[in-house]
């Protein structure tokens, strides 16, 4: 019991030291939500996307709308081409992510989902732009 308490508290702590350090290299204009947000959309690319993301983190749920655009940038490199059982797969990867903290409770699993949902979708755009070739970046 004492083991599990002080894991916790040590995620915890963690998980803020991470993020108070993380958004001192936040490249937005500030750390309002507004202003990461239009900094994810603004990203040129889904790589600096996910860049911007991992530095501007709040480790919280908020994190589950900054997710959300950088999956949205990613898909538009590979999702259009994607065939049905490829697109069955990414999909089945994504409710992985849902399901891997869905028993845990605080905000900081929403943003560990988020997280590994567009780390998903940076992986699938990788692949598809590593296979496109050099005309596709």
């Amino acid at each position: 019991m004492f083991l599990r308490s002080g894991l916790a508290v040590l995620t915890v702590l963690f998980a803020l030291g991470a993020s108070g350090a993380a958004t001192a290299d936040c490249p937005a204009k500030s750390t309002q939500m507004d202003d990461i947000i239009a900094a994810l959309k603004a990203a040129p690319s889904c790589n600096r996307a996910m860049t911007i993301f991992e530095a501007c983190e709040y480790g919280a749920s908020g994190d589950v709308q900054f997710g959300a655009v950088v999956e949205q940038k990613c898909e538009a490199d590979f999702l259009p081409g994607l065939g049905t059982p490829r697109k069955k797969a990414y999909q089945r990867e994504l409710r992985v992510c849902d399901r891997k903290y869905l028993n845990e409770s605080g905000t900081m699993y929403m943003s560990f989902t988020a997280l590994c949902r567009a780390e998903v979708a940076q992986r699938y755009s990788q692949k598809a732009l590593k296979t496109a070739g050099p005309k596709a970046r």
